[in-house]
């Protein structure tokens, strides 16, 4: 009987982790500036745009670079550093409600995103993330889908 429940408290701790983890993986008003990767110009090639993950994901296959549009990524919550390369997030633009996901392909230093432009641009639907120079952004992190893009 005592180990029955020692059995429910040890899987209640582990889903009380779990739902932890799940938890501070995502981050509320941020702030989302732009760069100017230019993938679809540069042949989604992380080298050619001197992306920090080129030197883990640049050899990836060309679906996986292209599955999703790109970020560097220096938010207050998540991964770091190779950590997070290759991740993906759910991206939404607090003012809007567009939203879209993205792969980390770079680091930053402005405490939260820098994405592509072409995907700035998407989340942008009123224009005021251009007018004002960056985004007020929730992130998430979310499965990429990835296991059959990885091989």
């Amino acid at each position: 009987m005592i180990l029955k429940y020692k059995n429910i408290l040890l899987a209640a701790a582990l889903l009380c982790a779990a739902v932890a983890v799940a938890t501070a993986q995502q981050v509320s008003r941020v702030r989302a500036t732009y760069n100017y990767y230019y993938p679809e110009k540069n042949n989604w090639d992380l080298n050619a745009v001197s992306a920090y993950c080129s030197t883990w994901d640049a050899g990836k296959p060309l679906a996986w670079r292209k599955k999703y549009g790109w970020t560097a990524f220096c938010g207050p919550v998540g991964p770091t550093g190779q950590a997070a390369c290759g991740k993906c997030l759910k991206v939404t633009n607090t003012a809007t409600g567009a939203q879209t996901t993205v792969r980390i392909i770079d680091q930053c230093s402005n405490g939260g995103l820098d994405l592509d432009q072409g995907v700035f641009a998407k989340l942008d639907t009123n224009g005021k993330g251009y007018e004002n120079g960056y985004l007020t952004v929730n992130y998430q992190f979310v499965n990429c889908g990835d296991q059959l893009l990885d091989a």
